[in-house]
C-alpha cells in the first residue's frame, strides 16, 4: 500500500540516496565552471552599439519627421508612437555560460525539495496517537519534521532568487537598449552576473550542506523516529 511505499522509499532516500547526493554535489563544486580564477570569464558581452547623434537644425523644416523616426528605429531607440524597441543586433542574448549553469542547479533544487517531502511524509506518519507522557520520542519526530519543512521552504527560495535574476537583467538591457550611451547600466549587467555566479556556488554548497544534515540528523535519531514511545509504555497495554 501507499504507507509502506513511503516507508520504503524514505528509508532508502535516508541510508543511500542523501549520502550519495551530497557526494556528487561536492564533486560538483569542485568543477572547473565553479571555480574560475577572475569573475570576468563569465561576463556576456553587450553589442548594443552607442548610435550616431540626431542634429536638429534651428530651420522648421530642416529634418523632415518621418526621417527622424526612421533614423531612431534604425538605432534601436523607441518610436514614440508604436512604444517598440527595435534592437538593430537582434536579440539580447542571456549570459549563456549562467544559463547552461542555472539549468544544471534547477533540477537539483527540485530533487531536494521532492526527497524532503517524502521523507517528511514518512516521519509524519510515524507520529503516534496523542496520548498524556512519554512524549521524548515524539518531540525528536516532530523537530525532525520541522527540519525538512524549513529545508524544503529554503530551496523553493532559491527558485525565487533564480526567477529574479532574470527579471533584473531584463530591466536592466531595456535600459541599455533606451540609454546605450550610458556605461553604467552596462556595468551593472555584468555586477549582476557576477552576484548570480557567487550566488549559485552558494546555492550548490548549501544543498550539499542540507543533505549532510538531513543525514545526520536523522541517522542519529533513527531509533527515536521509528519507535517514539519506549516499550515501557507499550507492556503496560
Amino acid at each position: 500500500n501507499t504507507r509502506e511505499q513511503i516507508t520504503s522509499e524514505a528509508e532508502h532516500l535516508v541510508a543511500s540516496f542523501f549520502p550519495q547526493k551530497l557526494l556528487e554535489l561536492d564533486s560538483f563544486l569542485k568543477e572547473p565552471i565553479l571555480n574560475v580564477a577572475e569573475l570576468k570569464e563569465i561576463h556576456s558581452d553587450i553589442t548594443f552599439k552607442i548610435p550616431e547623434p540626431i542634429l536638429f537644425t534651428n530651420c522648421h523644416d530642416g529634418l523632415d519627421t518621418q526621417n527622424a523616426k526612421k533614423k531612431k528605429l534604425e538605432d534601436g531607440v523607441a518610436d514614440e508612437n508604436s512604444k517598440m524597441l527595435v534592437m538593430p543586433e537582434g536579440m539580447m542574448k542571456s549570459n549563456a555560460q549562467l544559463v547552461d549553469l542555472i539549468e544544471r542547479v534547477k533540477p537539483e533544487i527540485r530533487t531536494l525539495i521532492e526527497k524532503c517531502n517524502t521523507v517528511k511524509m514518512w516521519v509524519q506518519l510515524l507520529i503516534p496517537r496523542i496520548e498524556d507522557g512519554n512524549n521524548f520520542g515524539v518531540s525528536i519526530q516532530e523537530e525532525t519534521v520541522a527540519e525538512l519543512r524549513t529545508v524544503e521552504g529554503e530551496a523553493a527560495s532559491y527558485l525565487d532568487q533564480i526567477s529574479r535574476y532574470y527579471i533584473t537583467r531584463a530591466k536592466l538591457v531595456s535600459k541599455i537598449a533606451k540609454y546605450p550611451h550610458v556605461e553604467d547600466y552596462r556595468r551593472t549587467v555584468s555586477e549582476i552576473d557576477e552576484k548570480e555566479y557567487i550566488s549559485l556556488k552558494i546555492i550548490v554548497s548549501e544543498l550539499r550542506n542540507q543533505y549532510v544534515t538531513l543525514h545526520d540528523m536523522i541517522l542519529k535519531n533513527i531509533e527515536k523516529i521509528k519507535k517514539p514511545r519506549s516499550s515501557n509504555s507499550d507492556a503496560l497495554y
